[in-house]
């Protein structure tokens, strides 16, 4: 269906594609996956013609539909209804020749074609489609120009789903949606009989809709067969085998070069010498496994408070004298919850976690939070308003006045920004980074309760995993909305439904909640319910296993402290042996056999301190 062979594209002197080459088969669903930067985009667009590579050909075979969403949203007068509905261009060209055609034979035609693409059903269908997108019959009729531009990109998705293309390119669809929406999506697509490329990073949509995995790194591409967690696996056991071979190349050519150095001067062996030279010149070498050590998530332990942290009773919230968007909230959130909120987006999860962190008072109720409270509160709008001519230094300086540049740079460090990392223009970042800048930014005070609104977007898998590690490695209260059901599934252990006006504890999984979302279980009845003494367990449990890891944590700190002391000393006896002029007065009164004695006594110490830190470090970790 789709192949493409030797793509190379140079975009402002950077080398994006190197040689792509990759063939699709007919009907195959792939994944298109890479990091943040990698070229997926950049890829797509050259399959769509946009881009025209310097080398390398496209082939897709005649009459083949591509359907690829536009980058600007759709707008104007027309409603959402209308704009899907366009999207068959054959049916709204054969509709508008139909009213105005004289001739009876070509208007049977038209009427057999209208029949064969069943356009009788077609609104039924654009219907649906819009339904499972988050448009509700009213919403479907509003004119595009009173929509977000998040809202707009949904109309511009739905379009081309009804259009039902024979090669369907989607990049990162779930962008724009929450998780209702992308769990309708995902059921859509396994239905989806034509062939489709999928860029995402979203580790459930990809195991349960491809059956192919395209990984471009290095400007170069690698298919793989079966979803995410297989493609895991496969690229595991070749990095494996390629850092083997590694291994042997870099054996082989040590010895050959001993062999050059021993015997090129030798009259006898010259020859043989001269062929091994020619032989070490002509092994290509293997590159490393190649890591991205800036991939990190660090979030600072607050100080202890005593439970509860917030306490709504009765509490109501909105923007409008009058109206509250939500109202009865009775909740109440711990040190050690971690809590989903769910719900389609426009029932209140927005408004819930802003009145969480205190920036919307609450209408009627009461909301009690600890006097010593601290909370860092992560939405997009955060990353969009990062101002792109100031460097990650400048912002977290502006925001903590005072503080030692130690300590500021130790924030950044914790997020991936350390040496020339701390001083690049905001600008010259991919989104990624900006998310976990602004991370970096909101825990600067080390908050009780973290609240994050969709802290995956313009992550990539990497990325997101790294992401879940540092929240169940994080010793304060999470409050989370996020489409990432990988992440979810992961980090949280309490689940709150927003909706019908209110907030309350779902009293299933979060299996049960997608058999919901998609009328699972008895056209849309109530999921199947856990007793409350089942999750106070749950949550019991979790907070114990959370307990066990900070205090795992803490002896790995003590552990590697303990190597650093011990070889800090170590060095101290070594400088007094061989350098006494710079030995520690104490030191430099010793004897050599005293200090032999000693440093012999440091050294097994340190290596009984190494072991023990290697052993709690993977213990911390598993």
């Amino acid at each position: 269906m789709l192949n493409f062979s030797g793509i190379t594209v140079r975009l402002g002197g950077h080398t994006i594609l190197d040689g792509a080459t990759a063939s699709l088969p007919p009907g195959s669903r792939v994944g298109l996956i890479g990091r943040n930067g990698a070229g997926k985009s950049t890829l797509m667009r050259v399959v769509t013609g946009e881009i025209e590579p310097e080398d390398g050909i496209v082939e897709v075979p005649r009459r083949v539909r591509i359907g690829y969403i536009a980058q600007e949203a759709p707008g104007g007068t027309a409603t959402p209804f209308e704009t899907v509905l366009a999207a068959d261009t054959e049916r709204e060209r054969l509709l508008r020749e139909s009213d105005i055609v004289a001739d009876s034979s070509r208007l049977a035609e038209i009427h057999d074609r209208l029949n064969a693409i069943e356009a009788h059903s077609a609104p039924a269908r654009a219907a649906r489609i819009l339904v499972g997108l988050g448009f509700d019959e009213e919403a479907q009729r509003r004119p595009l120009d009173s929509f977000s531009g998040g809202w707009r990109m949904r109309v511009a998705l739905a379009a081309l789903l009804f259009s039902q293309p024979d090669l369907l390119l989607l990049d990162e669809p779930s962008n724009h949606l929450d998780l209702e929406a992308t769990l309708w999506l995902e059921n859509f697509l396994k239905g989806y009989r034509a062939t489709m490329l999928i860029v995402s990073h979203e580790r459930d949509l990809l195991n349960n809709v491809a059956d192919h995995i395209l990984h471009l790194e290095q400007g170069r591409t690698f298919l793989y067969s079966g979803g995410y967690d297989s493609f895991e696996r496969q690229r595991r056991e070749r990095q494996s085998q390629a850092e083997s071979e590694r291994a042997a190349l870099i054996a082989r050519r040590e010895k050959l070069q001993a062999f050059v150095d021993r015997w090129r001067a030798k009259a006898h062996s010259a020859r043989q010498a001269q062929s091994r030279m020619k032989a070490l010149a002509k092994m290509e070498p293997v590159a490393a496994v190649a890591e991205d050590p800036s991939l990190v998530f660090d979030f600072p332990s607050p100080r202890e408070v005593k439970p509860p942290l917030v306490v709504l009773e009765g509490a109501a919230a909105g923007y409008e004298p009058g109206k509250p968007v939500l109202a009865r909230l009775d909740l109440r959130i711990d040190p050690d919850d971690r809590i989903a909120l769910l719900g389609r987006n426009g029932n209140g999860k927005t408004t819930l976690a802003r009145l969480l962190a205190g920036q919307l008072q609450a209408m009627e109720g009461e909301v009690k939070a600890s006097g010593r409270l601290r909370v860092g509160y992560f939405t997009q709008y955060q990353v969009e308003e990062l101002d792109g001519r100031d460097t990650p230094l400048q912002h977290m300086s502006r925001l903590m006045p005072g503080a030692p540049p130690k300590a500021v740079r130790a924030q950044l460090g914790r997020f991936g920004f350390s040496g020339e990392k701390a001083v690049r223009e905001v600008a010259t970042m991919s989104g990624g980074e900006r998310a976990r800048l602004a991370l970096a930014l909101i825990t600067r005070e080390a908050p009780h309760l973290l609240i994050l609104d969709e802290p995956t977007n313009h992550l990539d898998v990497d990325a997101r995993e790294a992401l879940v590690q540092a929240l169940n490695g994080y010793d304060g209260a999470v409050v989370m909305v996020s489409h990432d059901r990988h992440m979810l599934e992961l980090a949280a252990d309490r689940l709150v439904l927003v909706e019908d006006g209110t907030a309350a504890d779902f009293p299933g999984s979060l299996e049960d909640y997608t058999d919901l979302v998609l009328g699972r279980n008895g056209q849309g009845n109530s999921p199947k319910t856990s007793p409350k003494s089942d999750r106070r367990d749950q949550r019991r449990a979790a907070a114990e296993a959370r307990e066990r890891s900070k205090l795992l944590r803490r002896d790995a700190q003590l552990a590697e402290a303990e190597v650093a002391r011990l070889g800090a000393r170590r060095t101290e006896l070594d400088r007094a042996m061989f350098d006494p002029g710079s030995a520690l007065p104490a030191d430099a009164r010793r004897t050599m056999s005293e200090l032999m004695k000693m440093r012999s006594d440091v050294a097994a110490r340190l290596e009984a301190a190494e072991e023990q830190w290697l052993a709690a470090s993977e213990a911390a970790e598993g």
